[in-house]
């Protein structure tokens, strides 16, 4: 009868294949949580963008009524500009989690959340931009 075998200790090049498995799952997860928030930053970037548009064709060239406080442009900036915040918030975050488990485990697979990401700032930024200056 053999006695209890203890637990192949895991170096950072070579993990057991469950610690393996569940680094992977855990770096699929916060790709998951990345992608919600492009998903989220999308709508409010394109949202923003939307009503700039909208009230932009209804006014006509008109001047907002006086005594708002807020008018479309203001309000389309201050959506484009929360999507970003939010954006590269997260961004940050995943991209600190990325780096905690790569010092932890070692490898940790680079996913592509972070190329969608910047693709979609760009997006924000011009969307930004063409409201500014009144596109």
């Amino acid at each position: 009868m053999e006695g209890p075998t203890t637990p192949p200790t895991s170096s950072p090049g070579h993990l057991d294949v469950a610690v393996r498995l569940a680094v992977d799952r855990t770096g699929l997860a916060h790709e998951r949580t990345l992608m919600a928030w492009v998903r989220t930053a999308v709508s409010l970037i394109s949202f923003g963008f939307t009503i700039y548009k909208l009230f932009q064709f209804e006014l006509k060239g008109q001047a907002v009524p006086p005594g708002r406080l807020v008018g479309p442009p203001q309000f389309a900036l201050m959506m484009i500009a929360i999507g970003l915040v939010a954006l590269v918030v997260a961004t940050t975050g995943y991209r600190r989690s990325m780096r905690a488990m790569r010092a932890e485990f070692g490898h940790v697979p680079i996913w592509t959340a972070t190329v969608v990401a910047a693709l979609v700032s760009l997006l924000g930024i011009v969307a930004f931009v063409a409201v500014m200056f009144r596109a």
